[in-house]
Parts: C-alpha cells; structure tokens; sequence
C-alpha cells in the first residue's frame, strides 16, 4: 500500500467561502480537518476542529449562507464544529477527483501556517500523478513525498493542534523529557512566551491524547 503526501494550496479564494471567512478572522484558528465527504447532491459535509473565540466562531458559522447545519461542541479551549456545506464548484470539484481516482486520504487534515492542507493520499501513486491534471482552477498540489504506507507516529503528531506541535516539540529539544529532566515549564514558557502554567496545561492535554492511543 503507498501513499501521497501534499500539501493542497488553494489562491487567495480558498478552498470554500464559508472556510475562507473563518480563515480570515482574527480570533478563530482552523487547527485541524477531521473528516469531509462529498454528498449525493454535491453538497459537503465536513468535522473541522479549531481554537479561539467559540463567539466569533458560532456568529461566523449561525450568519453564512453557506452553511445549511452546524453543530458546535467545546472543551478545553478547543472547539468541534459540524458543518454541513452548501455546494461550491472548487471544492465539489476537488474531492470529485478524490473520489474518481479512488483516493483515500488520512486523517486528519492540518491546516498548514500559510493557510494550505497537509493531506496523505493512500492509493495507487501513479492514479496520483494522473489525477494531477484534474486538480481545479486555483488549486495547487504540492507533492512532499511518497512510500509505503504505514500508521506511524506522524499521524499521532497531526492530530495535536498547531499551537501544541509547537509547545510539545520545544520541549523535546529544550530536554524537558530527558532524565533527569533539563528544563521547566517556566523554562520552556520563556522560550515560547507564555506562562509555565500554560505550557504545563497544554503538555498534560498533548500526553493525554497521545498515550491514551498508544497503550492497548
């Protein structure tokens, strides 16, 4: 079985209107992509993860034309949001392609810093570069690399939130987790500019998801 790994990067359009608008907002962070499914009547259904201001998120979401349903749950800072999409032709168009050329992709999806979506792509590679061609207007395709494809720790690190790959990869460089221990919260939260009680808050919430998936 081999894999695809890219980046989708969409113009200054994005790849759905209603997405662009939350993209936009200065106090909603997309974090991470869940799930999306193309429905029967091209419209989409879609599992986004983000951080912020809940607020802002739900009067973005409650106000857009775009979005038929939504259902909004919240914990730790951290906020779940189904959508269920009116059709757009970018999109529709992107994941028709997925679909024709029988991809599965990996989830989750992350939202990269520039605004892209960093996607495994599970199938046959060379259907991949065939499908390059199909890839609608104002959408590019950055191919990182190709292999065999194997559940790793990479999928494990993508499912934490930008915020805390950050905080967690400081403090495995800065020797929080070396023995004996090199550095504290309030070390590694001078480094990142936050308090150590904020950096001890993300770091039971990144083990939390992390070791609960790893022991049986």
């Amino acid at each position: 079985m081999r894999y695809a790994k890219c980046v989708i990067i969409p113009d200054e359009e994005g790849l759905h209107p209603l997405d662009r608008r939350i993209a936009e907002h200065p106090d909603v962070t997309r974090e991470l992509l869940h799930n999306v499914n193309l429905l029967v009547d091209d419209t989409i259904v879609a599992l986004y993860q983000f951080s912020g201001d809940r607020n802002a998120l739900e009067s973005i979401l409650s106000s857009s034309p775009m979005a038929n349903q939504h259902q909004l749950s919240s914990a730790d800072g951290e906020h779940h949001a189904y959508i269920h999409l009116e059709a757009d032709d970018r999109l529709v168009g992107l994941l028709s392609m997925l679909r024709e050329f029988e991809f599965i992709y990996d989830t989750p999806l992350e939202f990269t810093r520039r605004g892209g979506l960093r996607v495994t792509m599970i199938g046959d590679v060379k259907s991949f570069q065939k499908a390059v061609p199909d890839v609608p207007d104002g959408i590019r395709l950055k191919l990182l690399k190709t292999g065999r494809y194997e559940p790793n720790t990479d999928r494990l690190f993508s499912q934490l939130t930008g915020r805390q790959q950050e905080i967690l990869r400081t403090a495995v460089e800065m020797g929080y987790y070396d023995v004996p221990r090199a550095v504290t919260h309030e070390d590694i939260g001078e480094a990142l500019g936050c308090t150590g009680g904020t950096v001890g808050g993300h770091l039971r919430r990144i083990e939390a998801t992390l070791l609960t998936q790893i022991v049986p």
